[in-house]
């Protein structure tokens, strides 16, 4: 059987940064019965190393700026990754190829999908906007299929 990590990047404090952390938050409220782990990576994205190592398929869930309009949820290999990253992205999403090269090179090569979502504000405040608050649920859906596509299993 395939191991799962689905682990939501951001930085809660800056508002749609978060939208992983709060998406993963989310899933584990509503208990997403299925066979994948559900990690709160934080803005820490090197102390993921061992999630890579560990499961076979990766789910990543990120704000990423793409240029489109806000609220785009984006289904992007870590390859296609690299055509998004500007001198605008956040750390981490250069951070996430950073990390797939190291487990990489020490000989893991998990399959990982992100789902990206094109944030409308970051800036000090804890609560989504309200553009990608009434993304979350099609953001969860999406997860979930994925999960579902991945591994053959239906999350509640």
């Amino acid at each position: 059987m395939k191991k799962m990590a689905v682990i939501g990047i951001g930085n809660i404090l800056l508002r749609d940064d978060g939208i992983g952390i709060h998406t993963i938050n989310e899933l584990i409220k509503e208990d997403a019965i299925c066979d994948a782990s559900f990690i709160d990576g934080g803005t820490s994205t090197f102390d993921l190393l061992s999630y890579f190592i560990e499961n076979n398929e990766i789910i990543i869930i990120d704000s990423l700026k793409g240029g489109h309009d806000p609220g785009t949820i984006y289904k992007i290999t870590p390859q296609e990754l690299g055509s998004f990253i500007k001198t605008n992205s956040s750390l981490h999403d250069v951070q996430v190829l950073d990390i797939i090269k190291q487990a990489n090179l020490m000989g893991y090569f998990p399959k990982v999908t992100i789902i990206g979502i094109e944030p409308e504000e970051i800036f000090y405040d804890m609560e989504l906007s309200f553009t990608i608050k009434n993304e979350l649920p099609s953001i969860i859906k999406i997860v979930k299929e994925e999960i579902k596509n991945k591994i053959g299993e239906d999350c509640a």
